[in-house]
């Protein structure tokens, strides 16, 4: 059996104001630093091997992490959010109106001018969930919102209309069973990394 834990990088300023931020490499926020620091992971994750986004916040996650040596995985990047990037949905609502509106009406198939949809990431990520399928074990994949919520909408055949199956908190690892096909199904949401 393959089990694959995503965990989400911690807070950067551009979080914190909420605008979308995809391939934009910003570091993350003293903010984003402190909680990452505080973070105790559970012991069932210390056998993994790591991956991660090559961007500089999902990198300094898993150094907090005591993991600075994880293997970069370019397939982890962000969805790319071209024109809409840097921008709030308040904005984006405001400047686009029903445009906008429509857009997000599509689900997986949402995407922003000149950037991906939820639906090409999950096919980016596809060959990376057969490959750790492959190889077995456990496997633990600092990333980011847009890259876990496809791999979550995958594991639970969500189409990212109406209220998801269940509500990911960010600040934990969110495990996923991966079949021999690198399909994933979910295992446990919402594990916690917050020491009690």
């Amino acid at each position: 059996m393959t089990v694959l834990a995503m965990i989400r990088h911690g807070r950067t300023a551009w979080n914190d104001d909420g605008r979308l931020t995809g391939r934009t490499d910003i570091p993350l926020s003293p903010q984003g630093r402190r909680e990452v620091a505080g973070y105790r992971l559970p012991a069932e994750l210390a056998p993994a091997t790591w991956h991660v986004s090559p961007l500089q916040r999902a990198r300094q996650t898993a150094e907090l992490l005591g993991h600075g040596d994880a293997r970069v995985e370019p397939r982890l990047i962000e969805m790319d959010f071209g024109s809409y990037e840097g921008h709030t949905l308040a904005e984006l609502h405001q400047t686009f109106g029903a445009e906008m509106q429509a857009n997000e009406d599509r689900g997986l198939d949402f995407q922003p001018p000149g950037g991906e949809s939820p639906r090409a990431v999950q096919r980016r990520l596809q060959p990376l969930l057969r490959e750790l399928a492959a190889a077995g074990g456990l496997h633990v994949a600092v990333a980011h919102k847009a890259v876990i919520r496809a791999v979550f909408a995958a594991a639970f055949d969500w189409p990212m209309l109406g209220k998801p199956p269940v509500r990911l908190r960010w600040s934990c690892a969110h495990l996923f069973d991966l079949g021999a096909d690198g399909r994933p199904q979910p295992d446990r949401m919402n594990l916690s990394l917050v020491a009690a």
